[in-house]
């Protein structure tokens, strides 16, 4: 298939192309680069453009006739949701409409997306499964909700074929090294103590040591990149097999905390992580984790490289690899 994939220069974006490639597809990256870089896109042609041009979209649909849609291009960042809301309802929401727009003026489909858990906020059990409460705290997930009821809407009127995947925290690196985690400004984790520990870039800053969690440090799900890159092309397999459309949790189905992942880089690199501790950031829930069952049996996924010390593995030899650590 031809896949237009929006965000390909990402981070998960251009692992995906990777996945799509070496899954005999056609990758197609449309991306604005203003997060992204031109150097990841590697498998298929970088058409550069932003959502909000409707005619730079119909070009490129009309020039590549792509059969369905990735849908990467997002605004990410929780604290600056709350701090610029606006922002990001209007780049998130407002491009997302337009992308649908686009998609129908061409013909197109069929559209798996870059969700989140962010959109079930601080949940009541955990592991989280895809029937708990929506119920976001912060203006990113709010985004991201708003994308998949508006493709439910879709579906009944206008018979969208969609999958939204609400991976949980994406780490890690290609394990041939071909690409890694790198964004501008640097806002992640495991990039961020990776850089400490290998003496670039300061100490760690650490938000939160007061959480209801074991350590006092927020607990989260990570989850390879390539693990990711995989689930969305068995999710495009998926819908073009007749899957019905849903939303499916995409996690290790493992918790760990920041101290825990500090531990594991320091292992990984041969010394501890320099730290400084801050006061908590706003709209960071205490923990999330994922129950993956579902995508497991829909979608025949599993996460083969989300194990802690595989990722932080993948991700101290990118690094090195690349000098930024």
């Amino acid at each position: 298939m031809r896949v237009l994939v929006t965000g390909g220069a990402g981070y998960v974006g251009a692992h995906a192309c990777k996945a799509l490639a070496a899954a005999g597809h056609t990758p197609i990256v449309f991306d604005n680069l203003t997060q992204g870089r031109a150097e990841a896109v590697r498998w298929g042609k970088l058409e550069i453009g932003d959502l909000s041009d409707a005619a730079r979209l119909d070009h490129v649909f009309r020039a590549h006739a792509p059969e369905a849609v990735m849908h990467f291009a997002a605004l990410s960042v929780v604290a600056d949701s709350v701090a610029d809301p606006a922002l990001y309802y209007a780049a998130n929401i407002g491009g997302t409409l337009a992308l649908l727009a686009a998609m129908r003026r061409a013909g197109v489909d069929t559209i798996v997306f870059s969700s989140t858990a962010a959109v079930y906020g601080t949940p009541e059990i955990s592991p989280i499964v895809e029937s708990a409460p929506l119920a976001p705290i912060n203006p990113y997930g709010f985004s991201k909700l708003v994308i998949e009821r508006a493709f439910a809407d879709y579906q009944r009127a206008y018979g969208l074929k969609w999958c939204a995947l609400r991976y949980f925290n994406a780490a890690g690196a290609a394990p041939d090294g071909e690409i890694g985690e790198a964004h501008d400004p640097e806002t992640h984790v495991l990039p961020l103590a990776i850089r400490a520990a290998l003496g670039h870039g300061g100490a760690f800053r650490l938000f939160g040591e007061d959480y209801p969690t074991p350590d006092g440090t927020c607990v989260r799900d990570y989850v390879h990149v390539a693990d990711l890159a995989a689930a969305h092309v068995a999710a495009l397999d998926y819908l073009a097999g007749g899957g019905a459309p849903a939303a499916f949790n995409l996690g290790s189905g493992e918790g760990a905390s920041v101290r825990q992942i500090l531990a594991a880089i320091g292992r990984a690199v041969g010394r501890d992580v320099p730290l400084q501790t801050a006061p908590r950031r706003p709209g960071d829930p205490p923990a999330l984790v994922a129950d993956p069952a579902r995508a497991m049996a829909a979608l025949g996924w599993r996460p083969r490289l989300s194990g802690l010390d595989d990722i932080v593995r993948t991700a101290v030899a990118w690094h090195r690899r690349e000098g930024t650590g």
